[in-house]
């Protein structure tokens, strides 16, 4: 048997808790954040077909997200205007985030269904996380604390004013 280690992250839980009543009141989370301020849903540009947000409950400070307005469980569902408008919005989000935040690599990724780990499986989405060299070190590893820099706020201010310069 292999001995699994267990990686606890409390702070995740708020996360968990909103994601469940989202789909208890059948209500998509990505559809009602497309509907609020830009101020409230952390919402960094809209796009014609997607938008670009700041995930709330990050991995790392700066963890973006892009979703079509569409929704759509995968992106099979979505038509090649809006598959480009998020590819063309990934790239520039890499832009932003190495200008803004001094990003030195990122992981970019999409969880299509629960079964890949999809903490919303019924609204395809793309995470932009960056990296630095050393953000996984010894505090995370001996102690489980994962430290983030900025908080929400700040992060959003900068980032949507690092966005804002290209246009």
């Amino acid at each position: 048997m292999i001995n699994m280690k267990i990686l606890w992250n409390p702070w995740r839980y708020e996360y968990v808790k909103k994601t469940a009543l989202s789909r208890s009141e059948k209500e998509c989370l990505f559809c009602k954040l497309q509907n609020m301020s830009d101020e409230e849903a952390f919402i960094i540009h809209r796009g014609q077909y997607s938008y670009v947000l700041l995930n709330a409950y990050p991995y790392n400070t700066g963890h973006l997200m892009i979703a079509p307005y569409k929704h759509a469980a995968e992106l099979t569902e979505l038509d090649d205007s809006t598959l480009l408008e998020i590819v063309l919005l990934a790239k520039k989000a890499i832009a932003v985030l190495r200008r803004a935040l001094m990003a030195e690599g990122f992981n970019i990724g999409s969880n299509i269904g629960r079964a890949a780990g999809a903490g919303i499986p019924d609204h395809f989405h793309v995470h932009i996380v960056p990296r630095w060299v050393g953000d996984a070190n010894f505090l995370a590893i001996i102690s489980g604390v994962k430290p983030l820099p900025l908080g929400l706020r700040e992060a959003y201010d900068i980032i949507k004013k690092s966005w804002t310069l290209d246009e």
